[in-house]
C-alpha cells in the first residue's frame, strides 16, 4: 500500500508572502512616518531657535542704537536722535525691515527713560526685539540696559606706552576720598589708616620694557598689552591678600590691558586775556579764560578764585611754566581746569590744591601729535591733580606726593615720590561718554509686564 503526499496550495503560499509583506510595508511606513515627525519637530525647533538668537541680537542692536545716540549728543552732534521721538525727558524708536531669508522678518522697538541726562544720571534703555515667521509663533526678546558715564580714570595710571620707575623708594597705592560718593559729603584726606591696595598701572604697550616697576613697590595691580612688568630685586606688586614672602603676585598681573584713550578738544568760548595777575576767576562763580601762556617765576604766585576754565591757546613751546619760588595756588573751595596744547613745566613750589579732591585741579592735554607734548612735574610737596594727556610724556620729579590720576603717552618717575591713587576717580564722569554698567535680559512676566506700556501703539 502507498502513502498519500499531501502538496500545498500555491494559493496559501501566495496569501503568507503577501501578508508577510503588508506587515513590512506598514512597519516601513511606521517608521518614515516617525522620521518624518522626528524631522519636522526639529526642523520646527531649529527654527524657533534660530528666531530667538535673532531676536536676541536685534535686542542687543537697539540697544547699542541708543548707546550711539547718546554720545553722539554727548559729542553735540544735532542729529543724535534724529528718526527718534523725543517727548519731555524720554525718546523712542521703532526699527524694522530686517530680513532673514524664508518670509522671517523682524521689528525693534527702543524705549529710552531720559535722553537728556544731566550730571551723574544713569538712564535706561530697553528694547523689544520681535521676530515673526510663517508657521511659528513670533519670538520677543526684551533686554534693559542702565547707562553711566565713563570715567577717563578707572586706573591710577595709564600710558599709551612705557612707565618707568627709576626710584629707589617710589611707591604706588590707593585711597578713596569719597567713598560715599556723594559730592556733597566731607573729602578724605590721604593717610595711612584709609590706604587701599588699588594702585593700579597699565599701559596698552606690547614690548618687554612696557612697565618697568625696577625697585617701586606697587600696592595693587600692573597690567601690560602683552609682556610681563619688569620688577626689580626690590620691587614688588602685591596687595592685601597677597600670601607673605611673595614679590610678585600673579593674581595682581595681566598681560591683556586694552583701553580707548581719546583726544581731548579744548572749549572754543572763554573770555580773551593776554596775560594774568595775582588772580583769575570769581569766588563762587563758574568763569572761563583764554590766554596763549602762563610763566610764572621768582616768587610770583597765581590764586584761583571760583570754578576756573582757562585755556592755554599756545601750540608750541611752553605754555605753562611755574619755576623759582613761584606758585599756582588753588584755595579750599575752588577748582582749575586747564586745557593745554603747548609743553608745561612746574617745579619750585610749583601747583598747590588746597582741596582734598585732587578732580578739582585738572590739567588736560590736546596735542593731536604721537609724543607731541612735554609735561614735566617737579618738588617735593605734595600734588593734588589728575592729568589727562594720552600725546604727552609726562615726567614726574622729586620726592613728594602725588594723589590723583594720570594718563599719557608715556610715564617716568625719577625720583622717589609717592603715587595715591584717587578711587573715586573711577565715578567720575564729567562729560566723558556713556558706557554700560548694567545689562540684563527680561524673561520674567513681572519684568516684561513693566516695560510692556511703552511699546503699545507704535
Amino acid at each position: 500500500m502507498t502513502a498519500l503526499t499531501r502538496q500545498s496550495r500555491p494559493g496559501q503560499a501566495r496569501g503568507a508572502v503577501l501578508i508577510v509583506a503588508l506587515l513590512i510595508t506598514a512597519l516601513i511606513a511606521l517608521a518614515l512616518g516617525s522620521y518624518l515627525t522626528l524631522n519636522l519637530g526639529t526642523a520646527r525647533l531649529a527654527r524657533q531657535s534660530y528666531q530667538q538668537s535673532a531676536s536676541f541680537h536685534l535686542a542687543e542692536a537697539g540697544a547699542e542704537e541708543a548707546v550711539w545716540s547718546f554720545n553722539q549728543a554727548n559729542a553735540h552732534n544735532p542729529a543724535a536722535w534724529t528718526g527718534w521721538t523725543v517727548q519731555q525727558a524720554a525718546a523712542w524708536c521703532k526699527f524694522s525691515g530686517f530680513d532673514f531669508g524664508g518670509n522671517t522678518t523682524g521689528t525693534i522697538k527702543v524705549y529710552v527713560d531720559n535722553a537728556s541726562p544731566a550730571g551723574a544720571d544713569k538712564p535706561t534703555v530697553v528694547a523689544m526685539a520681535v521676530v515673526e515667521a510663517p508657521g511659528t509663533p513670533p519670538t520677543t526678546k526684551m533686554v534693559s540696559v542702565t547707562l553711566a558715564r565713563r570715567s577717563y580714570f578707572a586706573t591710577g595710571i595709564v600710558a599709551r606706552n612705557s612707565i618707568s620707575f627709576s626710584g629707589l623708594n617710589t611707591s604706588v597705592d590707593s585711597w578713596n576720598s569719597n567713598p560715599s560718593n556723594d559730592p556733597a559729603a566731607a573729602a578724605v584726606p590721604y593717610s595711612a589708616a584709609v590706604r587701599h591696595d588699588g594702585g593700579s598701572v597699565a599701559t596698552l604697550a606690547v614690548q618687554n620694557s612696557a612697565v618697568l616697576v625696577n625697585q617701586a613697590s606697587v600696592w595693587g595691580s600692573v597690567a601690560t598689552g602683552g609682556a610681563a612688568p619688569a620688577v626689580g630685586t626690590n620691587g614688588s606688586i602685591r596687595g592685601a591678600s597677597t600670601p607673605a614672602g611673595v614679590q610678585i603676585d600673579p593674581a595682581r598681573v595681566t598681560t591683556d590691558f586694552t583701553a580707548d584713550l581719546p583726544l581731548i578738544t579744548a572749549p572754543v568760548d572763554g573770555t580773551p586775556i593776554a596775560s594774568v595777575g595775582a588772580t583769575l576767576g570769581t569766588l563762587g562763580q563758574a568763569t572761563k579764560w583764554r590766554c596763549p601762556s602762563i610763566s610764572l617765576n621768582g616768587s610770583k604766585t597765581l590764586t584761583i578764585l571760583g570754578d576756573v576754565t582757562l585755556v592755554l591757546t599756545a601750540s608750541t613751546g611752553s605754555a605753562l611754566d611755574i619755576t623759582g619760588n613761584a606758585s599756582l595756588i588753588v584755595p579750599a573751595g575752588s577748582s582749575l581746569t586747564v586745557y593745554v596744547e603747548g609743553d608745561c613745566k612746574i617745579a619750585g613750589n610749583g601747583l598747590a590744591n588746597a582741596n582734598q579732591r585732587p578732580g578739582t585741579c585738572q590739567i588736560w592735554g590736546t596735542s593731536t601729535s604721537a609724543a607731541g607734548q612735554s609735561i614735566e612735574v617737579a618738588g617735593n610737596g605734595a600734588l593734588k591733580t589728575v592729568i589727562y594727556a594720552p600725546n604727552a610724556d609726562v615726567k614726574v620729579n622729586g620726592n613728594g606726593d602725588i594723589m590723583g590720576a594720570l594718563v599719557a603717552n608715556t610715564v617716568t618717575f625719577t625720583g622717589n615720590a609717592s603715587f595715591h591713587y584717587d578711587e573715586s576717580l573711577a565715578n567720575s564722569g564729567g562729560n566723558t561718554p556713556f558706557g554700560i554698567s548694567r545689562w540684563r535680559e527680561l524673561t520674567t512676566a513681572e519684568d516684561r509686564t513693566r516695560w510692556q506700556g511703552v511699546f503699545s501703539g507704535w
